[in-house]
């Protein structure tokens, strides 16, 4: 029992997994479990938010091995327009433009990768930079929010299971499983070591290059199939809808747990941090609107909402960075003291 402690403790995902299971407990008392665990609500959350949390896990592969990637946002937004525009405009079936917006994503992601590794961009210079070649991209594909998709498509992703299971969430246990598969190969071992030490991982022999490049790729992948959610979600296109998502992502991934100098993180920690957002917001809106019930004349503006609840997330970023330095140097000194354990043993 112990030894389970203490693994979870020293786990990437504990300090996020602390954190949501606070937010998670906090919004159910404050909706009520019935109204908080229903099939519509649960429903809801989901897949209004699989956006931003499927681009909160590509941004934690691509802080894992060592690199942000603040393009992320614009990108979901280039998948959106591509594919509403491609059977609007040329008359192609729809699984052409869906694979196109794809495509367009894992393009965009393949030439950040290339010119940050192979060209030796620094890469906050290139990502900033790609974001308004890719938002100017954005625009002259759709100059305004237009389109639409046809409404099996939205039905099917806004539907429930079986009476509680949401469409939406069977895409992002897809990725989550495709994640547990990749935790088990070499590329894996491959990309914490890039992300931990680039310099010793090279001299150990592994090509750190075509490891980010792999990582890029994946990225490209996953935010693809976020526009394409956003799609689904909005029935429509809207050239600026995922902008917001960029630095989102960043805050959401070092909520639950990764490191921003790499090597350290987890899927999980993403979906933990992403879930965080989301429910912090959600809980803030929906105590403001108990207090508009329970008080006569008390009223706030969405405003004072998102003051609030991005004070709560500012809060929990301190708290976060300072419990995993603590947590880091727990660690250490653990695997210090087992290395002169050792020592003491051999002698």
């Amino acid at each position: 029992m112990k030894r389970l402690l203490y693994r979870l403790k020293t786990a990437p995902y504990f300090t996020g997994l602390i954190l949501f299971l606070t937010i998670l407990a906090l919004n159910v008392v404050i909706q009520t479990p019935a109204r908080f665990f229903s099939a519509a609500n649960i429903n809801s959350l989901v897949a209004k938010n699989l956006p931003l949390i499927l681009i909160t896990m590509s941004q934690g592969l691509l802080m894992m091995s060592g690199v942000i990637d603040f393009s992320v946002g614009v990108q979901v937004s280039l998948s959106n327009v591509i594919a509403i525009m491609i059977p609007q405009s040329l008359g192609l079936p729809i699984w052409v433009g869906w694979l196109c917006a794809v495509a367009g994503c894992v393009a965009v992601s393949a030439f950040n990768g290339f010119i940050t590794t192979y060209l030796r961009i620094p890469v906050l210079l290139s990502c900033y930079s790609m974001v308004f070649v890719v938002k100017g991209l954005n625009v002259l594909i759709m100059p305004k929010p237009q389109g639409s998709v046809p409404p099996v498509i939205y039905k099917t992703y806004d539907s429930v299971l079986l009476g509680f299971l949401p469409f939406s969430a069977l895409i992002l246990a897809a990725v989550l499983l495709f994640w547990l598969y990749l935790k088990r190969t070499a590329f894996a071992k491959a990309l914490y070591a890039t992300g931990g030490n680039l310099r010793h991982a090279y001299s150990s022999g592994i090509n750190t290059s075509a490891v980010r490049m792999k990582v890029y790729l994946i990225a490209g992948v996953i935010n693809g199939i976020a526009g394409l959610c956003m799609t689904a979600m909005t029935a429509s296109g809207d050239p600026n809808a995922g902008e917001v998502y960029g630095l989102k992502t960043v805050a959401a991934c070092i909520l639950g747990g990764i490191s921003m100098s790499g090597g350290w993180g987890t899927l999980s920690c993403a979906l933990y941090g992403a879930l965080l957002l989301i429910l912090t917001q959600n809980g803030v809106s929906n105590l403001f609107n108990f207090l508009s019930r329970a008080i006569p004349g008390f009223s706030v503006t969405n405003y004072w909402q998102n003051f609030a609840s991005d004070l709560i997330i500012l809060l929990a970023l301190i708290l976060t960075v300072f419990t995993n330095k603590a947590m880091m140097g727990s660690i250490k000194k653990q695997a210090d003291y087992l290395a002169l354990g050792g020592k003491r043993n051999e002698a």
